[in-house]
């Protein structure tokens, strides 16, 4: 149902008092099913379904349990490899004792101080 400007505020579907046609009127414009084919007919009719955008369309498909198992796998080779990252980096600076166990943090922190120092050697 399309409003039009000449059509009469009585004739719209809100204006009933019927709260059971006005459902259904609604329904079948705004959420109906596909229309079954017809004795002879050969093709179902199209429906108008509500066209989604591209925000929802990425929250729904994020919304499936296939994409989100994804993910978190995806997540876990990150980690994983982030962790890594770290763990290489600790085994290149020097600390006493040497298998002290340090913070990501202080790793960083760490290896500034450590570069900083580096750099003084070499410009002496």
């Amino acid at each position: 149902m399309m409003l039009c400007p000449d059509r009469p505020e009585s004739d719209l579907p809100w204006g009933e008092s019927d709260t059971e046609t006005l459902l259904d009127t609604f329904n079948v414009q705004c959420w109906s099913m596909p229309a079954e084919p017809k004795e002879g007919d050969g093709q179902a009719h199209s429906v108008h379904l509500p066209t989604l955008s591209r925000e929802e369309k990425r929250r729904r498909r994020r919304a499936t349990a296939k994409y989100r198992c994804a993910h978190a796998t995806r997540e876990r080779v990150r980690v994983v490899s982030f962790n890594r990252a770290f763990s290489e980096l600790r085994k290149l600076l020097p600390t006493l004792p040497p298998d002290k166990k340090l913070s990501k943090i202080e790793i960083l922190k760490l290896a500034i101080c450590y570069i900083s120092y580096l750099n003084h050697v070499l410009d002496v």
